[in-house]
């Protein structure tokens, strides 16, 4: 018999380090001398430790994803008042730089894990998270690069080393649940997105900007806090510290793989533009302020169910049946609905749907990827895909400020066109690497699950 059926599983498949982990951690690599086997077969999927675990991941989201997805209150802000006389698109830039490093950053920190867990990483991320709010509470009126330094580089460098880790350290403690684990995790990033907004929003004009920012700070450092007394690993750490194999490139010799990453690239280009311009949409279409204020929450607060469901349906029905069909549906209410908007209830119907569509993009497209992808390469094709993300949400947004030079009827049109069209065809890419995936495709063409098989015998 040849070892396609008779390989010994790896420490990573023994230990429980599932696909959904490996989103994040990369590949996992033993330690010279790994317990005994029947240690770390048992996975406990819940009991008292590994859910304190769970509330520390997800304060530790609340904290970092979260204050990412509240930049819409900000960039608001930074034009109005703050930075009036820097263009729409440098102002979204800032926002962009967090998103930017949080998926290029947490490709290496995911090998900082393997080798020494969450200890050093979210102490570290809190402290730098901290200050650099700190630091934006302090930026003068239009000295964009104190903001650009502070809220952008700094703040997106410390965000990173938080989201990983904590996403990753799940796999140590759950395997059969690790659905409902993630979910209700990264439903913290979105709560994140519900909360901070509205926060912000009633204490800036009570207490000004930079009290408002730092009553933040203090928040997140008391959920920071938290996170660092209960986020704890469970299986070895390798002790070895490498990034040769971060990213790779091998991956995109298989047209599943390549088309995936070229549909991500164009989704995640246009995904956040609306999280970035509701509120200033909503206020040139004359949306009440009460209103135009609340909707990034609103948005944020549809996203909480869309983190959860996807991944847990995704897991009987597989990745793809769950990612187009969101997809396709974000695409009609980008063009259907945001386009023609003209009064609130429209615009309130928007930001709602597109919450609760658009979070499938970020739970299933990593769900995609290990699915196709040999687990011992895993992190390291999930590197690579996770490296053109970062560089499509870096331009897309500065892209879309670009397009909006003038808040006018025009210039909207142009940006919401832009932002569908980018949908629409970052889905009909998606829906080809299905197509390429199908059973019958695979069991005839070079990529398919007989090739595989038949390579691996003639290597035996």
């Amino acid at each position: 018999m040849s070892d396609v059926d008779t390989r010994e599983p790896s420490i990573a498949e023994k230990s429980g380090v599932d696909t959904d982990t490996a989103t994040v951690a990369g590949s996992f690599v033993p330690t010279a001398s790994p317990p005994a086997p029947q240690d770390l077969e048992h996975v406990p999927d819940g009991g008292k430790e590994a859910w304190t675990v769970v509330v520390g991941a997800s304060l530790a989201l609340f904290a970092s994803a979260g204050m990412v997805n509240t930049y819409g209150a900000f960039q608001d802000y930074y034009e109005a008042t703050l930075l009036p006389s820097s263009s729409s698109s440098s102002i979204s830039l800032i926002g962009s730089l967090q998103i930017f490093f949080l998926y290029f950053i947490g490709t290496l920190t995911g090998r900082v894990f393997d080798a020494y867990g969450t200890k050093y990483l979210i102490i570290t991320g809190t402290v730098i998270t901290v200050f650099s709010l700190m630091m934006v509470s302090l930026c003068q009126k239009d000295q964009a690069y104190q903001v650009f330094l502070s809220h952008g580089v700094l703040f997106g460098f410390g965000i990173a080393l938080l989201f990983n880790p904590a996403v990753a350290v799940l796999g140590h403690w759950f395997r059969k649940r690790r659905a409902l684990a993630i979910g209700l995790t990264t439903g913290g990033s979105a709560s994140g997105g519900v909360v901070l907004p509205i926060l912000l929003e009633k204490l800036i004009p009570v207490v000004g900007f930079g009290w408002a920012v730092r009553i933040v700070a203090f928040i997140l450092l008391a959920c920071l806090i938290v996170s660092c007394l209960t986020i704890r690993t469970r299986l070895p750490l390798s002790g070895h510290l490498s990034f040769r194999t971060a990213i790779d490139l091998g991956g995109f010799r298989d047209p599943r793989y390549t088309l995936a990453t070229i549909g991500a690239f164009l989704l995640f280009y246009g995904f956040f533009i609306p999280y970035f311009y509701i509120q200033i949409y909503a206020n040139f279409r004359g949306v009440p302020p009460n209103i135009a204020k609340y909707l990034l929450a609103i948005m944020n607060a549809t996203n909480i169910p869309s983190r959860i469901l996807p991944g847990y349906i995704a897991d009987k029905t597989g990745p793809l049946k769950v990612f187009v069909p969101a997809a396709a549906v974000c695409s009609v209410l980008l063009l259907g609905l945001w386009l023609p908007s003209r009064n609130s209830a429209s615009i309130i119907a928007f930001a709602a749907l597109y919450g609760l569509f658009s979070g499938a993009f970020v739970s299933l497209l990593p769900s995609y990827i290990a699915s196709i992808s040999p687990r011992e390469k895993l992190g390291a094709r999930l590197g690579s895909v996770y490296m053109v993300v970062a560089v499509a949400s870096l331009v897309g947004t500065p892209t879309g400020g670009a397009l909006l030079k003038e808040t006018d009827e025009a210039h909207f049109r142009n940006l919401i066109i832009f932002c569908g069209v980018l949908s629409v065809a970052g889905t009909v890419v998606m829906g080809m690497a299905g197509l390429v995936g199908s059973d019958f495709l695979r069991r005839w063409w070079p990529w398919g699950g007989h090739a595989e098989a038949k390579a691996k015998l003639e290597e035996a």
